[in-house]
């Protein structure tokens, strides 16, 4: 393993931990806006994937703006409001496609779909924080962190079989058991301190989450190299970018709100 690598990661690790600790201990309009700045700045890396196709920095603008609009929608707890944000996204979209294609037959309604992809993707996936208490939150993240971590030391120590080589060829099993084993026992001693569920019920739902971490992983690693892409950034020294650090949680986020749904794990 390259300790310098594993170095950066560590120092990495520790300061995106800061990020979501002091918005968490503020809440309220300060948690917000960490919130939106990180949704629009780790969509700007999705829509960064597509750089090729034309017409991707006036999507890129468009969904900083979005994002903003999107979260600001869903904070108030009623749905009609983000479904208005989201219609209004898509006809704007809808409409930049018909005047370009209004004076050039070759545009292409490809932008749109990317744009509309991206807002789903991210700012959506991510709005449940909003609705999440202090305990939650913790949760989904610790979660996601633990997930990739234990997988990525287990897989380099006794990773040799590779589970899915098409879509991700450094992932093993020996990885995804590792990141599976520790996210359910994180999960399970977290829950079972600070929560209101039987132990089965936290082995149970360690074990959903870690499925949504990996599928969220092997999701960005597929598209990723379906666009011949090895990072979606560099912002983040030893991981790459930001959507490369949270591309599990992007899963973890929405299956833990769905969860919850089924089972009020923290009263």
């Amino acid at each position: 393993m390259d300790i310098s690598l594993h170095k950066k990661r560590i120092v990495t690790a520790i300061g995106l931990a800061l990020i979501p600790i002091l918005a968490l201990v503020f809440q309220g309009w300060v948690f917000f806006t960490v919130l939106a700045l990180f949704c629009s700045f780790t969509l700007w890396e999705f829509y960064n994937l597509f750089k090729s196709h034309q017409g991707i920095k006036t999507v890129k603008s468009l969904g900083a703006i979005y994002t903003f609009l999107l979260l600001a929608a869903f904070s108030t707890g009623n749905l009609l409001y983000p479904a208005l944000v989201f219609m209004s996204a898509f006809w704007t979209a809808a409409f930049i496609f018909l005047f370009r294609y209004s004076t050039d037959l070759n545009a292409s309604f490809v932008q749109a779909m990317i744009f509309l992809t991206g807002l789903l993707y991210i700012p959506v996936n991510f709005h449940f924080f909003l609705h999440f208490n202090r305990w939650e939150c913790a949760l989904v993240i610790g979660a996601a962190a633990i997930s990739d971590t234990a997988a990525f030391y287990s897989g380099s120590l006794w990773g040799k079989k590779k589970i899915w080589p098409k879509v991700s060829p450094k992932k093993s099993w020996a990885g995804s058991i590792g990141g599976m084993t520790a996210c359910t026992v994180l999960i399970s001693v977290y829950g079972l301190i600070f929560g209101h569920a039987s132990l089965w019920q936290w082995i149970f739902l360690g074990i959903i989450l870690n499925i949504a971490a990996q599928m969220g992983d092997f999701f960005e690693s597929a598209l990723k190299r379906s666009l011949a892409v090895k990072d979606s950034g560099s912002i983040l020294p030893g991981h790459g970018g930001l959507l490369d650090r949270v591309d599990s949680m992007l899963l973890v986020v929405p299956a833990y709100g769905l969860m919850r749904m089924v089972h009020p794990y923290f009263q």
